[in-house]
């Protein structure tokens, strides 16, 4: 999971973060949180990452059941965001299956969650990273089932994320008749184009992969924040070409 740290160190972060949650089964998160602290004290950037790691697994693992059926392709999902060593795979679906069967719903996974954001602002930029993620693995299979949706609606408000902000997010990975630019950017077609452009340059500005290392994020979820961009890029060309043709 961390790809530039020695693999006897990963080793050792999944066996005792497994064997520490193991004996929890009633519970899983709350061992998990304890984990992860106990863990690395006086190590922040690798407490924040583990933590956005087993945020993701646990969330995952939560959203996996809401329509009722785990499919092939959101599992192939789950691993282009974790690209885990060979050998730490079974402590990765172990932790997974823990999580699945936790007595605890996904509303207290999120409020652990929500802790991430250490600002402890609305639309925090981690927390908004780990939305992208679900959509992700939500939509491997083609189709964002409407138990997904609500999930996905619940987690972003246990999280304080604004309704359009949600939209916006929302708009990038769900287009039924065709990807709506303006939503993408979170613009209106009524806006000056010279505002348009304001808002792109600062929405590519924050979304920048390098930004996501500036927060913790692991590498392997870099892919999300290219996709991401790519996004962006599409909608502020579309809209640019929309105006030029006008």
């Amino acid at each position: 999971m961390f790809q530039n740290s020695p693999s006897c160190f990963i080793s050792a972060v999944w066996d005792r973060l497994v064997g520490m949650v193991s004996d929890a089964a009633s519970n899983v998160l709350t061992g998990v949180v304890e984990a992860v602290r106990t863990l690395f004290e006086g190590d922040p950037e690798t407490r924040r990452q583990v933590a956005f790691s087993v945020a993701m697994i646990a969330l995952s693992a939560k959203m996996a059941k809401a329509d009722g059926v785990v499919t092939t392709a959101e599992v192939d999902a789950f691993k282009d965001i974790f690209k885990y060593p060979d050998n730490q795979a079974a402590n990765v679906a172990r932790l997974y299956n823990l999580a699945r069967q936790d007595v605890a719903g996904y509303e207290a996974y999120a409020e652990k969650m929500k802790a991430l954001c250490v600002s402890c602002e609305n639309n925090c930029p981690i927390l908004e990273d780990i939305i992208d993620g679900l959509f992700h693995i939500a939509k491997a299979d083609g189709l964002i089932h409407e138990n997904e949706m609500a999930f996905l609606q619940r987690v972003a408000d246990i999280f304080g994320m604004a309704e359009d902000r949600f939209e916006q997010i929302t708009a990038r990975h769900v287009h039924v008749s065709g990807r709506d630019p303006y939503k993408v950017l979170g613009v209106k077609p009524s806006d000056d184009f010279a505002d348009i452009r304001k808002r792109y340059r600062v929405l590519a500005s924050e979304n920048h992969p390098d930004r996501l290392v500036a927060r913790g994020v692991p590498a392997e979820f870099h892919q999300i924040a290219n996709d991401r961009m790519a996004a962006l890029n599409a909608a502020y060309e579309a809209i640019e070409k929309e105006r030029c043709a006008a």
